[in-house]
């Protein structure tokens, strides 16, 4: 299994407990409000259905994983699992906020050894966090595992564009945004670090492949601003 990202599990913790207070408005920020489009195109491909058994993996501060329980409803099981207590902090607020304390449990845990059983999930979800674990062959099969037969696999990420032009302004701006964290009182090098785990990421076409080799079918890719992320949707077989 590859590793795909070369920083320790404590760097990459450490980092996102700096970034855990401005993460929400840093992702407005860096992808100029597209983001915000990204996650309503992720679900409409996406048929959470009411009373599912869902789980949101590098949940963050938890957007994902509060879309997920709002479709799931309250005979639904929806649960949000990041290592970083931080993040959590932050999610477990926007939960409260949006009176979804019953119906979403979040987990601290390792996206790579997940703290469930085979086959107890309808749907597991990530959102850009897959480029940050350090293998993400190894979230692929533990996706899979806690996937129960005909289940739905979701990711969206940063991806890399093949048009050759767009390519190069995609680079131009991904070098430019940390100077523009730094301005809204971001530390240049967390995002320094954000912006070399974009572009180093695996293609959309990749992923698709990494998917496949961890068993997953019917997998389909949706290019984002010509490519710039991607989502992918895959099933386990019944």
């Amino acid at each position: 299994m590859a590793r795909t990202n070369k920083h320790s599990e404590q760097e990459v913790n450490q980092l996102f407990t700096r970034l855990a207070g401005k993460y929400d408005l840093m992702n407005d920020v860096v992808s100029l409000g597209t983001q915000r489009q990204w996650r309503k195109t992720f679900f409409n491909q996406l048929p959470v259905f009411a009373g599912a058994d869902c789980l949101d993996l590098c949940c963050g501060t938890a957007d994902l994983t509060i879309k997920l329980a709002q479709l799931a409803g309250p005979r639904g099981r929806t649960i949000g699992l990041d290592f970083n207590a931080a993040m959590l902090a932050a999610g477990e607020k926007k939960v409260k906020a949006a009176d979804l304390s019953k119906d979403v449990e979040l987990v601290q845990g390792d996206a790579m050894d997940l703290p469930f059983g085979d086959q107890q999930f309808d749907f597991v979800t990530i959102g850009f966090g897959l480029r940050n674990v350090p293998d993400a062959d190894r979230t692929l099969a533990e996706a899979f595992r806690v996937l129960k037969p005909g289940g739905t696999f979701a990711c969206i990420e940063m991806s890399q564009p093949t048009n050759p032009l767009v390519r190069v302004g995609w680079r131009a701006y991904f070098n430019l945004f940390p100077l523009l964290a730094k301005t809204f009182g971001a530390r240049y090098q967390d995002y320094a670090y954000l912006k070399e785990t974009s572009i180093q990421f695996v293609s959309a076409a990749k992923l698709k492949r990494m998917m496949e080799e961890a068993g997953m079918v019917d997998v389909r890719v949706t290019p984002l601003n010509l490519g710039a992320a991607a989502i992918h949707i895959g099933r386990k077989p019944r």
